[in-house]
């Protein structure tokens, strides 16, 4: 009796590939489960990872932040610190200049000497009592400036009740008549006072004597420059012009002066000069002294 052979996969006509791809639905089911389970737990790691960046983020803005705060806070204060100081400051001055707290309730006058302290103060108009504040100290030293004998003023608070009035008064250096009488110069060629001159002062002979005058300001010029045991010689200067100027002094000697340049040079030589027996002393040139 004949035996049938076991049937196999290839005569049944199934390849070992078919036998591999085939899966049962329990199988199946399985896998499927699996990976859900893996896109789930892919899913909560995502998540999870973006809301710990999320927190990260708000922490480092919020770390951020409070630098800010705390400057916005330090400024605030300074800001009411200052405001506060103005606020004080403003309502000092204003009881200080509304108030006698710092008035002028004693002047001081100094430099005086042919002018008068009561020249001065009435010059200047002061009213004792009044808030040193409210004083113009610019304006009270050009009111007292006018004064003709004062050369300049200077006005000075010195709290917290006296203001300090510095004057310099002219100087003669020459004289000049006039028909109301003697005429006084400073150096500057101001007439600053009709009054008898002092002893030994030099006569000025000019044609228009005044600060705007150019044979006035040579030849006073001259008489500044001039070495103190020298200037106490000189009786009379003449500038009949700039370029032309002379000295005679109190013993009837006579310089020639010339014109006005190189004066500290030519005041040099005269010095000198004068140390010499003569009459006429020419220092027009500088560099050629001569003595007659």
């Amino acid at each position: 009796m004949a035996t049938e052979p076991p049937a196999t996969a290839a005569q049944d006509g199934e390849t070992p590939a078919a036998q591999a791809e085939f899966e049962g639905p329990r199988r199946r089911a399985r896998r499927e489960r699996a990976e859900r389970r893996a896109a789930s737990a892919r899913a909560t790691a995502i998540e999870e990872a973006r809301r710990a960046a999320k927190k990260r983020a708000r922490g480092r803005a919020v770390t951020d932040a409070k630098p800010v705060a705390r400057g916005v806070v330090r400024g605030l204060k300074m800001l009411f610190a200052s405001v506060l100081l103005a606020v004080i400051g403003v309502g000092l001055a204003l009881i200080l200049y509304f108030t006698p707290a710092m008035s002028a309730r004693d002047i001081v006058v100094v430099g005086t000497g042919a002018v008068t302290r009561e020249q001065v103060l009435q010059t200047a108009k002061v009213l004792p009592g009044t808030p040193l504040l409210q004083i113009n100290t610019a304006d009270v030293a050009d009111r007292v400036a006018t004064i003709r004998r004062v050369a300049s003023a200077r006005v000075q608070r010195q709290y917290p009740s006296v203001l300090r009035i510095t004057i310099v008064e002219r100087v003669a250096v020459a004289v000049q008549d006039f028909p109301d009488g003697p005429h006084l110069f400073d150096r500057d060629g101001v007439d600053f006072a009709t009054a008898p001159p002092p002893p030994l002062l030099p006569y000025l002979d000019v044609e228009n004597p005044g600060p705007n005058d150019p044979t006035t300001k040579a030849a006073l010029a001259v008489l500044v420059a001039l070495r103190p045991e020298v200037a106490a010689q000189v009786g009379r200067v003449a500038a009949p012009s700039v370029s032309s100027i002379t000295l005679t002094l109190t013993d009837g000697r006579v310089v020639i002066w010339g014109t006005a340049d190189r004066i500290e040079e030519k005041a040099e030589k005269l010095a000198a000069l004068l140390t010499q027996p003569g009459h006429t002393y020419d220092v027009s040139s500088p560099d050629l002294p001569t003595v007659k």
